[in-house]
């Protein structure tokens, strides 16, 4: 049985915490850790057979039976989760983004690869089982030669205004995971980004200065195009597709 620890207990840490405990049999959480845990998340930690509820992440990091680590903590304390955990021997799933920083995620990666520690980054759309059809398609020749990618991702409603502000803005939160899509279902990397964004959901999203409505157009190093459109508010309801088109068809 291997034995896990969850830094940050908000909704993600939750959703990560009970997917485990509830369909992962060789794998438990023994403790959970958040400084601003409250009765209403000790509960819930409670009701699902976690008994080891911190503030202080350390006592995780400092556990010798933990043997990885899920970073869901906000944004800005990713990278240093990581390291903490990576120089203590355990392997770590890590919220997007690792960082706003590029010289901090390189920081990372150094010393995951020092430490010889397993390290993901949650791209959980790579293993949909929908997007992995695509991926195969393109894998196995199907489609051809991939000439065009079109991807629709827009949430049910915007997040509140103080996530905003600390999530490294629209294109790090929220479009990262279709520029991962577009390299996931290429196989190739981008060499050129054009990007265009709005405010037209909510003003006070504006004010904090990030966008919520955008379309970014990208060309891959295989000569392939991609066009992602974004939106933080679909009426409707949470909206993701993907569309590969090839030489063959799509």
């Amino acid at each position: 049985m291997i034995k896990l620890g969850i830094i940050g207990f908000g909704r993600i840490g939750r959703v990560h915490a009970e997917s485990i405990m509830n369909y992962v049999k060789d794998a438990e959480v023994k403790a959970v850790a958040d400084p601003y845990i409250n009765e209403e998340g000790e509960k819930a930690a409670l009701e699902l057979g976690i008994e080891n509820v911190y503030k202080d992440h350390k006592k995780i990091i400092d556990d010798p039976e933990i043997e990885a680590v899920l970073v869901c903590s906000s944004t800005d304390t990713h990278s240093q989760m990581s390291i903490e955990a990576a120089e203590a021997g355990k392997d770590i799933f890590c919220e997007k983004p690792i960082d706003k920083n590029l010289d901090k995620i390189e920081e990372v990666l150094n010393v995951v690869e020092k430490a010889g520690v397993k390290f993901q980054v949650g791209f959980n759309r790579r293993f949909d089982h929908n997007f992995q059809a695509v991926k195969e398609n393109v894998e196995n020749g199907k489609i051809g030669d991939v000439h065009l990618i079109n991807i629709t991702s827009r949430d049910p409603e915007a997040p509140p205004i103080d996530y905003v502000k600390g999530s490294g803005g629209m294109f790090l939160d929220m479009t990262i995971h279709d520029f991962d899509m577009v390299r996931f279902l290429s196989g190739s990397e981008v060499e050129e980004v054009y990007a265009a964004g709005e405010v037209l959901v909510n003003p006070e999203i504006g004010e904090v200065g990030d966008i919520d409505t955008a379309v970014i157009t990208l060309k891959l190093k295989n000569g392939a195009i991609a066009v992602i459109n974004n939106s933080r508010e679909a009426v409707y309801g949470y909206d993701q597709r993907a569309e590969v088109f090839g030489s063959k068809g799509g």
